[in-house]
């Protein structure tokens, strides 16, 4: 499988942007570049596939900086990925029919998207609350079952859900959500291939992951810096609605108002 050169060049632009919004407010881009893969990619599986990687590398960095900054928290996100990993294992093993993954991940996006919306216009105290202690359990294993389903991290479901709680500091939960990210890329990277569906597109994956290792790099410093704040977030839900909008018209029920 190879891609024409004008085509990469705009899709390693497009994928820079896209990790420096996302890793700007703790996600990893994986439903963009679903979108933006399925432009120039007719192989289903290489654009799951290329979005978990792409979601892999921008987290990693992510989880690093956000180690090192102190919100790294592992004994208090523990009970997320313990039950997100192997139900993510599980959802990246169904091989969904296409336009039925593609519905499932639009109505997931816009879903998530509208709730960003009305907690970033809304949002303003900082004061958390305390939940049963099996509520994470819960919270980690459908949001975990669902990122494996649709091919992403899962971060951008898991954390507007906690943000409505207010489970913690934004910062911290978009620290999570980094990590929530990484994990469960991973075990979605081994469903797929065990499920057969792993493949990637040689060598021209290596400049999109060079792309989004440094828009990731540049977004991650960009929040713990606190330039971020309601603009970046509006911006990035703003764009996860209009993702998702796209995928569900133009995927989902096959029309062509965004071509």
């Amino acid at each position: 499988m190879s891609i024409a050169a004008t085509d990469l060049v705009l899709l390693t632009l497009a994928f820079f942007v896209v990790a420096t919004l996302y890793s700007s407010v703790g996600f990893g881009g994986g439903s963009s570049y679903l979108a933006i893969l399925t432009l120039v990619l007719t192989s289903f599986f290489a654009i799951r596939t290329t979005a978990l990687l792409c979601n892999l590398i921008v987290v990693s960095g992510s989880c690093l900086l956000y180690y090192k900054s102190g919100h790294l928290q592992f004994k208090k996100f523990l009970p997320f990925v313990v039950t997100s990993i192997p139900l993510a294992f599980l959802g990246a093993a169904f091989r969904l029919e296409e336009k039925v993954f593609f519905i499932i991940l639009a109505i997931a996006l816009i879903v998530s998207s509208v709730t960003l919306i009305f907690q970033t216009l809304s949002l303003k105290s900082n004061n958390t609350k305390a939940y049963p202690v099996y509520i994470p359990y819960l919270l980690g294993a459908g949001i975990g079952f669902l990122s494996g389903l649709v091919g992403i991290g899962g971060g951008i479901f898991l954390a507007p859900v906690l943000n409505h709680l207010k489970w913690d500091k934004p910062i911290v939960i978009a620290s999570l959500a980094s990590f929530f990210i990484l994990v469960n890329s991973i075990s979605g990277i081994s469903g797929l291939v065990v499920g057969d569906s792993f493949e990637v597109f040689w060598p021209e994956i290596i400049v999109l992951l060079l792309a989004v290792l440094l828009g990731g790099q540049l977004g991650v410093r960009i929040s713990l810096g606190r330039l971020s704040a309601q603009r970046i977030r509006m911006l990035t839900a703003l764009l996860v609605l209009f993702v998702g909008v796209r995928v569900l018209l133009k995927n989902g029920f096959e029309l062509n108002l965004f071509s």
